[in-house]
């Protein structure tokens, strides 16, 4: 019989430093790696969104977390507990036990997923979404119909809780550096008032709190699509600074909601160029700039919106490269950025995707130059 095999620990500042020090001894820039939280991360990082319920993407996940990791260009993963029906999240796993046998130790990679869409067990495809959570929620009275939101998401603590917990068998980890509530704004804005929604999110960060005490999580946060690249009188609107009072409210001034998620590329542009936030007496801010005023890390995703961007026609700027590197470029060099999150599966894609890590980000004069050029000449498809 064999034992199930658990990584323990979590990314460190020592850890990865150490992955740092061996990507710039193998070429990569020190520039790569930014700092957040004592941490050095990458500035790129690998999603697993995208992909079919099959033994032939588990192993094509895998192999791409572990070709991406072992490269010295991406120490941070990211995935959902219902991407590929939880086979991402597995496949991750799997490649983290392969990473920690050839030296590079669970303390050198940052690992975030997301919890609260619903989602079954792609290892038991004959059983559907909806009779799963029946299964295995509904009918042992973790959560009730009534918890599920017309978007298909839930917020009920115990059934987070749950998330967690499988989220950590999942992906063989004693503790996740990250968890997000996942678009969770935007899947129940339709269905309470603004107010219950920040009561149930209060709930949510108690739980996340409680895994945190735990040391099953370091730091948590919100995954989001909408409400944070809207403007403020849209009713998908939710403000940065309100979503830190709730954590505070919660868990002190020493809170781990540190990070928030959203899409950002040359398409969906909100995040660098909306001024639709304000932190204290400050406003007219972008969401970066928010992040920033509050200690925030942002991660974005879709930066190649899932390869449609490669076929625009997009404006030189300095420092660009191949069309990849040039949209990746831009966004992982944008103030408050950590990293941008990009999906792949392919050997080739991942070998494509991650040159840019061979260069330095753009400098704050070379950014402000390539976001004049492309706001004056905006990308034609």
């Amino acid at each position: 019989m064999s034992s199930f095999e658990v990584l323990k620990g979590f990314a460190t500042p020592e850890g990865t430093l150490k992955y740092q020090e061996r990507a710039v001894a193998a070429g990569k820039p020190k520039e790569h790696f930014k700092e957040f939280a004592g941490l050095r991360l990458s500035s790129i990082g690998m999603g697993t969104y995208l992909g079919d319920i099959s033994q032939k993407d588990d192993a094509a996940v895998e192999n791409a977390v572990y070709e991406s990791v072992k490269s010295g260009a991406v120490n941070v993963v990211d995935t959902a507990i219902n991407y590929r029906a939880m086979k991402s999240e597995k496949s991750i796993g799997r490649a983290l036990l392969r990473l920690a046998k050839e030296g590079i130790s669970r303390d050198q990679v940052f690992v975030s997923t997301k919890n609260g869409y619903v989602t079954n067990d792609g290892d038991f495809p004959g059983v559907d979404v909806m009779e799963y959570m029946h299964r295995m929620y509904i009918a042992t009275g973790v959560i009730t119909a009534d918890d599920i939101s017309s978007g298909y998401n839930v917020m009920h603590p115990s059934y987070l809780a749950k998330c967690i917990d499988r989220s950590l068998a999942n992906m063989h980890l004693s503790t996740i550096d990250l968890v997000y509530i996942h678009n969770a704004f935007e899947s129940w804005h339709e269905d309470v008032e603004r107010k219950k929604f920040m009561e149930m999110l209060a709930k949510a960060f108690e739980v996340y709190e409680q895994y945190r005490k735990q040391e099953k999580l370091r730091y948590y946060g919100m995954a989001t699509w909408t409400c944070f690249r809207v403007t403020p009188d849209s009713c998908e609107y939710l403000s940065l600074q309100d979503a830190v009072n709730v954590a505070e409210s919660v868990g002190g001034k020493d809170h781990g909601f540190r990070f928030i998620q959203l899409p950002y590329n040359l398409a969906y542009s909100e995040a660098l160029l909306l001024k639709n936030q304000k932190v204290g007496a400050e406003t007219n801010l972008t969401v970066l700039e928010a992040a920033a005023k509050l200690g925030i890390g942002v991660f974005t995703s879709i930066p190649l919106f899932q390869g449609r961007l490669l076929h625009a026609q997009i404006p030189d700027y300095p420092g660009a490269g191949d069309p990849v590197s040039r949209l990746l470029q831009l966004v992982r060099s944008s103030p408050s950025v950590i990293a941008p999150l990009v999906g792949q599966k392919r050997p080739e894609h991942v070998v494509e995707n991650l040159k840019v890590a061979d260069r330095p980000p753009l400098t704050k004069d070379e950014f402000a130059q390539a976001v004049k050029i492309l706001t004056q000449r905006p990308m034609s498809g």
